[in-house]
């Protein structure tokens, strides 16, 4: 009954302005900030005069910081937790913490706010009334490759958070494993100075990447539009199979054999 509350607290993605008052609030009045990077939280916490004590919780300490901070739960002190840009545990570490206060039975809460996933999928323009969040895809070309397969027939909105390094690459597998011509949005920098929105197909966004460096600097969340639930899916299902087959056949051969499986056009497995 007498136990600390943690708190699950959204920061801004880019822009200062995003950190809500409630959020200024909670971050005033708990005795500790658990965040992922404190030398990266410090200078937003300074803009907003929040002076509260800093301690980090990142992927390589998860394990070792949570039991001194559930051990100032329980003794009934408040405790924040955040990271680096919007909501925690969204592809941010976190999970251990929440999931060892809910198992001692302390209350979590959140005070919620920029979230760069829903952010891009609410502009996209592509449908978002079901969807999937992957995250960070597989940093290795192998493993990228394999998961976009498993992936391509999906029919929900797919959205992907992928670095700058990787960008064209990530989009070059995409116009191979999915079809060019799959409806896509490139957000780049959501709520920054330098915020752009390339949607198209992935076909044009990818020969957009290669025209203008500028478009392969900065953070990125791809929005792909899900798989066609009706002919098209047997499209969908030769083009996985001739990517798998042709990392061990020559290319005509791989399209001849993922064609006779899947019932779709020869030509029409190249993604062109």
């Amino acid at each position: 009954m007498n136990a600390g509350i943690l708190w699950v607290v959204a920061t801004p993605i880019g822009n200062l302005e995003d950190l809500s008052p409630r959020a200024q609030r909670i971050l005033r009045e708990v005795s500790v900030i658990a965040a992922e990077d404190t030398r990266h939280s410090k200078p937003l916490l300074a803009h907003a005069g929040i002076g509260t004590p800093l301690v980090a919780l990142h992927e390589h300490n998860e394990h070792e910081a949570v039991a001194p901070l559930l051990q100032r739960l329980q003794a009934g002190e408040h405790v924040a937790l955040i990271s680096d840009a919007g909501t925690p545990l969204v592809s941010d570490p976190g999970f251990r913490l929440v999931r060892a206060a809910r198992k001692h039975g302390i209350r979590v809460s959140t005070a919620p706010g920029a979230c760069a996933a829903i952010a891009a999928l609410s502009i996209a323009g592509l449908p978002s009334d079901r969807f999937v969040f992957e995250g960070f895809l597989p940093a290795k070309a192998a493993a990228r490759r394999r998961r976009l397969r498993e992936l391509s027939g999906e029919t929900r909105t797919l959205v992907i958070y992928e670095s700058a390094h990787r960008i064209l690459e990530c989009c070059g597998d995409l116009c191979e494993l999915f079809g060019a011509q799959r409806e896509a949005c490139l957000l780049r920098e959501l709520t920054k100075l330098h915020e752009t929105a390339l949607g198209d197909t992935l076909q044009a966004i990818r020969a957009r990447l290669e025209e203008d460096l500028n478009q392969q600097r900065g953070e990125f969340v791809f929005v792909v539009a899900g798989a066609v639930e009706d002919d098209d899916g047997r499209l969908v299902e030769g083009r996985r199979i001739h990517a798998l087959l042709r990392e061990e056949l020559p290319p005509a051969q791989a399209a001849r054999l993922a064609a006779a499986i899947s019932g779709a056009p020869r030509r029409a497995l190249y993604g062109d």
